[in-house]
């Protein structure tokens, strides 16, 4: 059975709702052979993302790059999973104040160490929340459990 382990930074209700649709697609009812781990980045080891099929990493943009939560999370997972989790399917999303290129560019550079394999473009959700950001999260969270159960990543 896949599993799906969801990595967000949580400072808001809208980063939570973000977060929570993101659990909610991968999740789906018509998709019954997947287990989702949703962790924030301060209890998310090693292991965690060792033991995962896929993951998806979500971040605000803080300073025109990732939280800080989101950076440590990757320190500490890094060397432990260098060479263990190539190829890795993972995915992406950015809540920017700005424009969240800072963030996105930061952590695509991280996977692209990692050897991770991007499921798609980093969603980028920037500007002032709106419903749409919420769909956007849902529609990954399926389309990353989707893709496993199918084989296709």
């Amino acid at each position: 059975m896949p599993r799906i382990l969801i990595v967000a930074n949580l400072p808001s209700d809208n980063c939570i709702a973000l977060r929570d649709a993101v659990v909610r697609g991968a999740s789906d009812p018509a998709l019954d052979d997947i287990t989702v781990n949703a962790c924030a980045p301060l209890e998310a080891e090693a292991d965690d993302v060792l033991e995962a099929d896929g993951i998806i990493v979500g971040t605000t943009e803080n300073f025109g790059y990732m939280s800080g939560l989101i950076k440590d999370f990757f320190e500490r997972i890094y060397y432990p999973c260098l060479e263990k989790t190539e190829a890795l399917p993972c995915a992406l999303y950015v809540k920017g104040g700005l424009d969240g290129q800072g963030a996105k560019s930061a952590m695509e550079r991280i996977i692209t160490g990692l050897r991770w394999k991007p499921i798609r473009d980093t969603l980028v959700l920037h500007g002032e929340f709106r419903d749409e950001f919420v769909s956007n999260c849902e529609e990954l969270g399926m389309q990353m459990a989707a893709g496993l159960e199918a084989g296709i990543y």
